[in-house]
């Protein structure tokens, strides 16, 4: 067998293997995170962070995909482990990125959330009464 082929499949598995494992980890520990940016809506959370975990899915599985190429043709097993290593390398960069980039935006949406708290009063006053003296 070709190695080149040997290099693509063990790519492809390796690459889906990472993406499947990040996006779980993900899902399950920021789960809590997105119910707090969303004000304890929990059925909002659950929906919001499904469909962050299926845009996450896309994103990184289409760009294993369209990253999948080799420039060239693999020689020999050291060649076969340079160019799995520079490939999951950046695979693992761009999960990286896509996370810190879903996080800063969450937390930009959960201080704007803390800010609106803060600034709403804890009652909300009934009418307005004459000063005492009058």
């Amino acid at each position: 067998m070709d190695l080149t082929v040997v290099a693509y499949v063990a790519y492809l598995l390796i690459s889906v293997g990472l993406t499947v494992w990040v996006a779980r980890t993900l899902s399950r520990n920021g789960r809590i995170f997105i119910a707090d940016v969303l004000q304890g809506n929990e059925k909002l959370a659950d929906a919001v962070n499904h469909l962050l975990v299926v845009g996450f899915y896309l994103v990184n599985l289409g760009f294993v995909s369209l990253y999948l190429k080799a420039a060239e043709d693999i020689p020999d097993a050291a060649r076969l482990l340079e160019a799995l290593s520079a490939k999951l390398g950046v695979v693992l960069l761009v999960l990286g990125v896509m996370h810190l980039g879903n996080v800063w935006v969450l937390n930009k949406m959960r201080r704007r959330g803390i800010l609106e708290r803060e600034n709403t009063p804890p009652v909300a006053p009934d009418a307005w009464t004459a000063p005492a003296g009058a």
